[in-house]
């Protein structure tokens, strides 16, 4: 596509580009088989000199780090989403400003050091983009969810999103970020994530049958509800009380644990995400 045409998805967290292009080499990582026996593979063919590194993602978060006690990490699904994916890392340091206008010239980026031309204003209208360098493919009806880094807050600037068919593609694309105000100051640091690869099976979200049920329907579940419910208010008023055995708990483990008040757990829990390094083929 033409610069021209490429504005016209300038709200989407990506946008793809159809000149030719050498590949040059490719980052592909080591398939693996599901229950199924289906082989899962995901490849990265570099498409600049310089492209942008991917790691598998990490489960610490600065914010997270500076809880009392360190107690975000107690919420695992918080924890567990952090982990699942791969990061695009920041090529360079650099602080970037929006001041306000829809041209390309309204954002304004400074580098601390060493410059990247992977970092621009591309489309206007207050967008920051990263140029990530790769053609990426997957498997055979398994798009690629491209994300801003999870639980990753940065005040001023909101990552976009966007779901790219790269089962068949054979586009580059890039990832965006939008100020969400005028005449502030945005900082990035080098090897900082921004942005989230993750694999993404077509039509897997269309195909649940989502229903709205009265609770007493599921009276199996209606009693571990209740019973959870009761533990749960019993708890916290216990945490009151200095010499309670909740005050030395701190916290209930039961589903870091994978299991329910009854003791029950269940086989399939996960606490851990360990995602494989791209390697070079």
């Amino acid at each position: 596509m033409e610069s021209g045409c490429r504005r016209t998805c300038q709200y989407s967290g990506v946008h793809r580009e159809s000149r030719d292009l050498r590949y040059r080499s490719a980052l592909t990582m080591r398939p693996w088989s599901n229950t199924l026996k289906e082989k899962l593979q995901i490849t990265a063919y570099e498409v600049m000199e310089d492209p942008l590194e991917i790691r598998p993602a990490e489960r610490p978060r600065d914010w997270m780090e500076k809880t009392v006690d360190r107690f975000a990490y107690r919420c695992l699904p918080l924890a567990f989403a952090n982990q699942v994916g791969w990061d695009v890392l920041c090529p360079a340091d650099f602080t970037a400003r929006w001041n306000g206008k829809d041209d390309l010239k309204a954002v304004q980026i400074k580098f601390h050091g060493e410059s990247s031309p992977a970092v621009s204003s591309h489309f206007g209208h207050g967008v920051l983009t990263f140029t990530l360098g790769y053609v990426f493919r997957t498997t055979k009806s398994h798009n690629l969810w491209i994300k801003g880094p999870t639980n990753s807050p940065k005040d001023g600037i909101a990552p976009l999103e966007g779901l790219i068919e790269t089962d068949w593609a054979p586009f580059s694309f890039t990832m965006n970020w939008k100020f969400t105000r005028a005449r502030h100051k945005v900082t990035f640091e080098k090897d900082e994530p921004i942005c989230r690869l993750l694999p993404y099976p077509r039509h897997y979200a269309g195909k649940f049958d989502p229903q709205i049920k009265n609770l007493n329907e599921n009276a199996k579940l209606y009693q571990q509800y209740v019973s959870w419910r009761e533990s749960r208010m019993q708890f916290i008023e216990d945490l009151k009380d200095s010499e309670s055995a909740a005050r030395k708990e701190k916290w209930q483990r039961s589903y870091m644990k994978g299991e329910d008040q009854y003791g029950n757990v269940f086989a399939g829990h996960q606490t851990k995400s360990q995602m494989k390094v791209f390697q070079r083929r």
